[in-house]
């Protein structure tokens, strides 16, 4: 035997790869055609039958979502249950198929049959009930445009006409156009008090005395917060486009004599201090990696020490991808053109970088509307 043989590994066991034995199998007409029609077997057929028809269909169930909401059948079912003719009329649809339509809304679990009648079911008052989301829906038509040509979406070859739509993330100049802030704004606002009110159970401000919320539009995490808090003093800062509707909102909420608002782009200079918490409300996924790690950076300066910085935002799964994060958000942000969807790891890791410690992420209850971190300087 040679020195190299005596040297040289005994050769791996190959043990049996489950997962590509099984992929074999699931992809095989033959092998599905035979589970199917197997008692132990057919369970586990059927389930996943139905689940890749839902992906299959789920264009046409999102369609069918937003006619419901664009023809306004959701809201005239919000107070009553009313017969298909009815609906039709009010929709200038015509009746067959606007009964195709209820019966839709019925199969996704939207509506209930009432009788002759169509009503609401549980899911759908939901819907209706939450706030921003039809407006929500409706905006999604851009988005759909924008993912007409997934393939050459992602190689990069599409102008997206989302990044049209949301001018305001690219700068001051962006937002001059008081139509485009104020559309904006409003389903900003609208969406954020679901976000808000994540965020507040999630975090704890008994102990802050100034709250500073950087980039946070026409101020409705802070109207939210003051209301919780009846002694936390607030500190706007946003580009100027916003702040007229601010000011409108504080004065309505009765906080004008807590709030300060302080126009400015933080990408153009230096955040203003006094504050012992700062909150970045659904920003940092607007911006890419560089822009992040500078705003963290200026947050960190702008703060005392062992002062607090909150962050709230949809995040993706990381290791374990998650649809609302790693799905809707990640495509949502790539069709923006500004930023990235990153997960809880990669954004504790450009705190870390910046200079935070203690890095805490509390238990999110609805991650698909938000999920927090917090660090101290």
């Amino acid at each position: 035997m040679s020195v190299s043989d005596a040297v040289r590994p005994a050769p791996k066991r190959r043990w049996f790869n489950w997962r590509r034995w099984r992929n074999r199998k699931a992809a095989d007409p033959g092998f599905q055609s035979w589970a199917a029609g197997v008692p132990l077997a057919r369970g586990a057929a059927r389930k996943d039958g139905e689940a890749l028809f839902d992906l299959v269909a789920g264009f046409v169930h999102s369609q069918a979502l937003m006619a419901l909401v664009e023809l306004g059948v959701l809201d005239a079912l919000r107070t009553d249950d009313l017969g298909a003719r009815t609906l039709a009329a009010r929709a200038a649809v015509p009746d067959d198929r606007m009964v195709v339509l209820l019966n839709a809304g019925v199969a996704l679990d939207l509506l209930e049959r009432v009788g002759e009648n169509y009503g609401l079911s549980r899911k759908g008052a939901a819907l209706i009930g939450a706030p921003g989301l039809t407006d929500m829906i409706r905006h999604h038509r851009v988005l759909y445009r924008d993912l007409e040509d997934p393939a050459a979406f992602l190689r990069g070859e599409t102008e997206t006409e989302l990044a049209g739509f949301w001018p305001y993330v690219f700068g001051a100049a962006g937002a001059e156009d008081p139509e485009t802030a104020a559309r904006y704004s409003h389903l900003m606002a609208e969406s954020q008090r679901m976000v808000a009110e994540e965020t507040l159970r999630a975090i704890s401000l008994k102990d802050v005395n100034r709250l500073m919320d950087v980039g946070g539009g026409t101020g409705a995490f802070l109207t939210a917060a003051g209301a919780k808090y009846p002694d936390l003093r607030l500190t706007l800062m946003d580009l100027p486009a916003v702040v007229p509707e601010a000011t409108e909102r504080f004065a309505r909420a009765g906080l004008a004599p807590r709030a300060t608002i302080r126009p400015g782009d933080f990408r153009q200079g230096d955040l203003p201090d006094g504050a012992d918490a700062i909150s970045l409300v659904r920003v940092l996924y607007d911006h890419g990696d560089e822009t992040v790690a500078k705003l963290l950076a200026d947050v960190r300066e702008a703060l005392p020490q062992g002062g607090r910085l909150i962050i709230s935002e949809p995040m993706t799964g990381g290791a374990v991808p998650t649809r609302p994060g790693d799905v809707y958000f990640a495509f949502y942000c790539m069709a923006m053109r500004t930023g990235r969807a990153r997960s809880a790891d990669e954004i504790a890791a450009l705190l870390t970088a910046a200079g935070f410690a203690k890095i805490r992420r509390p238990l999110a209850l609805r991650p698909f509307i938000t999920t927090a971190l917090e660090a101290v300087r």
